[in-house]
């Protein structure tokens, strides 16, 4: 803004809505669109003479003394309010002055004054979105990350929403959310140059301004409007992140990692992250899987599958123990180094067999291991019986779901392989003189083995020996 004694309105919502209100500042008043210098003498002296405007019916002429002075600046104020979005005040300005021309029998002016008052309430009925009994008073939301705070300040008048927007604070020493609201706070209200009597925060702030007071809505259409401030605050937070996320890749990593590490109150940044699931059905084929993140991304050469080995039956704690067993066991024999975190699909109990594993192994206290069940997303620490549970809005949340969700995807897909080669293996594998290699002239002959099953000894013996076909025909 320049500082030239101009008056400055905005910003606004959008273009659409500033658009609009130009457009009833139209309707309402005729206000001249020239920038002749018309002074008292000038006008007198007759130096100017009305243009196409006055003859379209847009301007009343004020350059040849056709409307008062005192007339084009009642139109001028009308006009002020309109952009502070003060409609009751002129609507009740509106219905005074259509009141005292109708008792003037001023029929004609009057019905002039009504069509504006009926233009200006038609435009306040569909520019009110919330309680149009909420006057002059100024909101402010905020929304923080580990590096900036993002506030957004609304200006509310009569229900509608005049001004509107969201400015981005640096932390510069980890200030406070409330520090960095109240700097906010008076910074947006100098700049804006506001008079609110009123400021609706989400937590309370320490500032005392002279004839100000603030409140923490709870309910109600006041509550609504501050949901609608921090939406715009958590909207623009995100875009801001999406643009860090393309613009500079590593910046994104370590902030979600970082907020990880908060989260999660770990040692270490978990640069290094592995997560391990168990799949069976009903005890058949039981199968593990381990997945690898590394900068919060998938390391997919990382990955390792599982055979059960020692467990019989649908155990998940035993499965899940003898897989982390042998894979931290395993890394520790070769001098590999060890994740920073390890993510166990499930809840106490699986949580629990993983950390007996990591004791045995020698693992434990090397790194930070959790789990987290399925049905709340509740978090688990070793040696704490109560969950905790982390915002469903949080990245570090959704980066341990993705962990899990490619840890059940992974297992599951070796768990279908090992159901697929036990029931092929099974109808083969077991007729006596039957080898691999005939195995596969079997089936590259018939294509299957239900085909197989169903063939003639003579359709056999065009692929295997007349000997072969003959023992091994009941067996297939």
């Amino acid at each position: 803004m320049i500082k030239d004694g101009s008056e400055y309105f905005g910003p606004y919502a959008n273009v659409k809505h500033m658009k609009a209100v130009l457009e009833l500042v139209k309707q309402l008043y005729k206000i001249r669109t020239c920038k002749y210098n018309l002074s008292e003498e000038n006008v007198t002296a007759g130096k100017f003479k009305v243009c196409l405007e006055y003859h379209l019916g847009n301007c009343l002429g004020s350059c040849e003394g056709k409307e008062s002075e005192e007339h084009y600046n009642r139109g001028v104020e009308g006009i002020r309010q309109i952009l502070k979005g003060n409609y009751s005040d002129l609507s009740k300005t509106l219905k005074t002055t259509l009141e005292e021309l109708a008792a003037e029998l001023k029929f004609e002016e009057a019905a002039e004054v009504k069509k504006r008052l009926d233009v200006l309430q038609v435009f306040q009925t569909k520019s009110t979105i919330v309680n149009p009994d909420i006057h002059n008073v100024d909101v402010f939301t905020i929304s923080t990350d580990l590096k900036s705070g993002y506030v957004n300040y609304m200006k509310v008048n009569n229900g509608s929403i005049t001004q509107t927007q969201t400015t981005e604070l640096k932390k510069k020493l980890e200030e406070t959310d409330v520090e960095l609201l109240e700097f906010a706070i008076i910074e947006v209200r100098k700049r804006y140059e506001s008079t609110s009597k009123t400021i609706y925060t989400p937590i309370e702030v320490n500032l005392a301004i002279p004839g100000v007071k603030f409140l923490i809505p709870m309910i109600g259409d006041k509550k609504k409007l501050m949901d609608l401030s921090m939406r715009n605050a958590i909207y623009y937070k995100r875009d801001k992140q999406k643009e860090v996320e393309l613009t500079n890749p590593e910046e994104h990593q370590n902030r979600i990692l970082t907020t990880l590490q908060k989260d999660l109150h770990l040692q270490d940044l978990p640069v290094h992250i592995e997560c391990f699931d168990n799949s069976n059905i009903q005890g058949t084929n039981p199968a593990s899987a381990c997945v690898v993140f590394k900068n919060a991304k998938p390391s997919k050469t990382d990955y390792r599958k599982f055979n059960i080995k020692t467990v019989v039956g649908p155990d998940d704690y035993a499965s899940m123990r003898e897989v982390v067993f042998r894979r931290y066991s395993r890394l520790i024999r070769e001098g590999e180094s060890l994740p920073q975190l390890v993510i166990i699909d499930g809840g106490k109990g699986q949580l629990s067999s993983a950390i007996s594993a990591l004791k045995e192994c020698g693992a434990y206290g090397k790194l930070a291991v959790i789990g987290i069940a399925k049905r709340l997303e509740e978090i688990y620490f070793p040696g704490d019986s109560f969950p905790v549970y982390i915002s469903k809005k949080s990245e570090s949340l959704k980066l341990i779901q993705h962990l899990r969700n490619e840890a059940h995807r992974f297992s599951l897909s070796h768990h279908r392989d090992m159901r697929s080669n036990n029931a092929f293996n099974s109808s083969l594998d077991n007729v006596e003189g039957v080898g691999p290699k005939t195995q596969a002239k079997l089936l590259k002959h018939f294509k299957s083995v239900k085909k197989i099953k169903e063939a003639q000894r003579e359709e056999l013996e065009k692929v295997i020996s007349k000997k072969l076909a003959e023992c091994s025909l009941d067996l297939f």
